[in-house]
């Protein structure tokens, strides 16, 4: 468990750039224009083998009647796409902090400088009138702390899921 705790405590500022990247992608959203799902539809090939039955091509009538609502669908499934990463971030993101502000004693503070405000832990041993050691000491027992919260967090999601 603790790798799991110390790999969100690494990518914890990835997370929080990705989330953000998430939500302006969402707020602004336009999809695949009309032009791009047209040139998109007009020069894909057909699988398989093809044989011709007259000397009209149907493509341009077919990409006509279905462009727009395969446009819409396909739209629509990027943006619930899009939708559900960042809620499902944002939920990560959201029990990590709130798992670290659950910290007792001073831990709270110190892991959130560490990892929230990503101080050194030179800055945090000035910060703290702590050493280095000290700061390793403190770590240790907030992921030991981390890993409690969090093994009653996915309890009590699976005893959701399954009730």
């Amino acid at each position: 468990m603790s790798e799991r705790i110390e790999k969100i405590m690494k990518e914890y500022p990835q997370m929080v750039m990705e989330r953000t990247c998430l939500e302006n992608q969402l707020r602004n959203f336009t999809g695949i224009s009309e032009t791009e799902m047209i040139d998109s539809m007009y020069f894909n090939k057909p699988e398989g083998e093809r044989v011709q039955t007259s000397g009209v091509s149907e493509k341009t009538a077919n990409i006509a009647i279905t462009y727009r609502k395969k446009m819409e669908r396909i739209n629509k499934e990027w943006r619930e796409h899009l939708e559900k990463k960042y809620a499902i971030i944002s939920e990560e993101i959201l029990f990590f902090e709130s798992a670290i502000a659950s910290l007792s004693g001073n831990l709270s503070e110190v892991i959130t400088d560490m990892v929230i405000c990503g101080l050194t832990w030179d800055d945090l041993s000035f910060k703290y009138h702590i050493s280095r050691t000290m700061v390793a000491k403190y770590r240790k027992k907030a992921i030991r702390e981390l890993e409690t919260l969090y093994a009653i967090h996915d309890r009590e999601m699976a005893e959701y899921i399954l009730s």
